[in-house]
């Protein structure tokens, strides 16, 4: 069956599965460690409400059997330890015939909290990251070579995501076109990193060749992914780059390192030139058993069947960019940054512990992990962790309307000093004791000049835009 084989492809079978296995352990700790303030049963959304209020064919997860802050975290965390065994080459120590399963576990156990994280959840990288895992079941191990047909569908996701993300840039925001939106990209994204203030200052002509570059890395470099090698591993290797780029630009959880985790999965080292140690000879192995076969084949049929709904949203003037179709998140849609905001705004939470908020009151501010706070902190690399309070945030500043379901309910967390909520931030300027009254001020963020930078040492220049959340006590 050579025809259902890739031979040359082993080293991008190896790189894709253990990357796929750290990038899962990412996820799955990020959960572990912040879903008792967000989701848990003190939550600011509560599991339990969320189950009890929707249908489970629209949102399925194991958590319908039963829920407890106790089962949520063994979830988390066994999934997080199962990763670390793919990770360390599981998939390859265990028979063919439990290679599938073995990956299905942890797909399944983060599909049940996506499934229920609601708000907190509601990210590309979240579908991304299921329908890859989904894929990666069906990929085989160090028994078969690498299925032709898993590698087209990963291809295939890669072309989506990439495509689709410039697809939504050329048809929205008009400064796509003119090449001039990263002229504001690095100082308004959701979460800077440490070298953003650096991409900002870039000159002018330089982020039009960014730009420009973008464009053709996402409109026409995916095409080539369907082409003969080399052809296709230079174009996966384009898409590399520029993902690279992006992780030195900015955090944005494990979205662009999942990307470069599927480019790898076209790379084909001998086709490039490379010598691999035992590449050609070592791998040979008999022909996969028929049941095998038509497990892949059958997956195949799957995945192009449903990405009729997806196509059709691609070839749509009123595109939409990552809506999964399906509960499972099989075959979604992806894309980012259809629009750039030309300002950045910052919610900033105060509390103070004067009986009465007058203008006597001392107010000490609130400091987050990840998102703009002190002028004078240098933006943190935070990805591939995904901080969600801090990401939740940024979308709260640009309208309260994102924030109206859970900010009260993390107001009133801050005011009963609440331990979980208080974990996920840098620093709690009431340590031991609970504030009487918590307000939030809109403050208009901008990254400062040279010269500023040198003789002040500020990152960031603030100014008051008004009042976000007046003064608030807690009920007695």
């Amino acid at each position: 069956m050579d025809w259902f084989t890739a031979p040359g492809l082993w080293e991008a079978r190896f790189l894709f599965q253990r990357g796929l296995a750290v990038l899962y352990g990412v996820a799955f700790l990020s959960a572990a460690l912040q879903f008792r303030a967000l989701i848990g049963e003190r939550g600011m959304l509560p599991v339990p409400e969320f189950l009890r209020r929707t249908a489970p064919r629209r949102f399925p997860s194991l958590f319908r059997l039963r829920y407890s802050d106790r089962l949520f975290a063994a979830v988390a965390w066994a999934g997080a330890a199962w990763s670390l065994a793919l990770a360390a080459g599981a998939g390859d120590a265990v028979p063919l015939a439990l290679c599938p399963l073995l990956w299905l576990v942890p797909w399944a156990l983060y599909l049940s909290i996506v499934n229920v994280g609601q708000t907190w959840y509601a990210f590309g990288w979240e579908s991304l990251l299921l329908e890859t895992g989904f894929l990666a079941a069906f990929l085989g191990n160090d028994e078969v070579g690498p299925p032709v047909l898993v590698l087209f569908l990963l291809r295939w996701l890669l072309f989506r995501v990439e495509f689709g993300a410039g697809l939504i840039k050329i048809r929205g925001d008009a400064c796509w076109r003119r090449l001039t939106c990263l002229c504001h990209h690095h100082e308004t994204q959701p979460m800077p990193g440490p070298l953003s203030w650096f991409f900002h200052r870039l000159p002018r002509p330089l982020h039009r060749v960014e730009a420009a570059a973008n464009h053709v890395v996402q409109l026409g470099v995916p095409f080539l992914l369907f082409a003969p090698q080399p052809v296709a591993s230079a174009a996966a290797g384009l898409m590399i780059v520029t993902q690279l780029r992006l992780v030195l630009s900015g955090n944005f959880a494990w979205l662009n390192w999942l990307t470069i985790v599927l480019a790898a999965s076209a790379l084909d080292p001998s086709a490039l030139g490379l010598s691999v140690p035992g590449s050609s000879g070592e791998h040979l192995r008999p022909d996969p058993p028929p049941w095998y076969a038509a497990l892949v084949l059958a997956v195949t049929v799957l995945v192009l069947v449903r990405s009729r709904r997806p196509v059709l949203n691609l070839l749509s003037r009123d595109q939409v960019m990552n809506r999964s179709y399906d509960p499972f998140h099989l075959v979604n849609t992806y894309g980012a940054f259809g629009t750039v905001s030309r300002v950045r705004e910052e919610i900033v939470v105060e509390g103070t512990d004067a009986p009465e908020p007058g203008p006597g009151a001392v107010w000490r501010e609130y400091g987050f992990k990840g998102k703009p706070g002190d002028p004078y902190r240098r933006p943190r690399q935070v990805a591939p962790y995904h901080r969600r309070l801090d990401w939740l945030m940024w979308f709260a500043a640009l309208s309260p309307g994102y924030a109206r379901a859970w900010f009260g309910p993390f107001v009133e967390r801050l005011l009963a000093g609440d331990r979980d909520t208080l974990r996920l931030l840098a620093h709690d300027p009431f340590p031991g004791a609970s504030p009487v009254y918590v307000r939030a001020l809109r403050y208009r963020y901008r990254f400062t000049t040279w010269r500023e930078l040198r003789t002040t040492g500020a990152w960031w220049r603030r100014t008051l835009v008004g009042e976000y959340l007046p003064p608030t006590r807690l009920r007695r």
